[in-house]
């Protein structure tokens, strides 16, 4: 007998019902959907909120940075960024210290979505955290923040 026909009906279930990366997973669709949809009158996703957050800073960001604070691979970060770019939110620009590096900045525009975003955001936060029912949602940021 194989090893994969010895894995038990009983070892799928305790995976399911056991698995951290699998109820992480779970837990931040259902996050993401939920946030989607309060952004929706804005016309951004969860993603783009975050990444338009990360820009919200008193001098431009280098795309190391903000893909470091996102756990984010430059490659997806720079795909992200370009319709937001071409949206006039964000502008990229040369690295003045290093031409191969890019500098990344919220444009006016950014600001004003940010700012209608946030009302939203804060509504779905505060809902959100209503559905943490065991364990204090300090805690719960802690050891996610541990996790990433």
């Amino acid at each position: 007998m194989s090893k994969a026909e010895s894995l038990s009906y009983a070892t799928t279930i305790e995976v399911r019902d056991n698995c951290l990366c699998l109820h992480v997973q779970r837990a931040a669709r259902a996050l993401a959907r939920l946030f989607d949809e309060a952004f929706r009158p804005v016309g951004i996703t969860h993603g783009q909120f975050s990444l338009l957050m990360s820009l919200n800073r008193p001098q431009p960001a280098r795309i190391r940075e903000v893909s470091s604070l996102l756990a984010m691979d430059r490659t997806t970060l720079t795909a992200n960024l370009k319709p937001l770019e071409r949206r006039g939110l964000v502008e990229v620009a040369a690295d003045p210290s290093d031409r191969r590096g890019r500098l990344l900045t919220l444009t006016p525009a950014g600001r004003d979505l940010l700012a209608a975003a946030m009302p939203l955001w804060r509504r779905t936060q505060e809902s959100a955290a209503t559905l943490i029912t065991r364990g204090a949602r300090d805690e719960l940021l802690a050891d996610l923040r541990a996790l990433s």
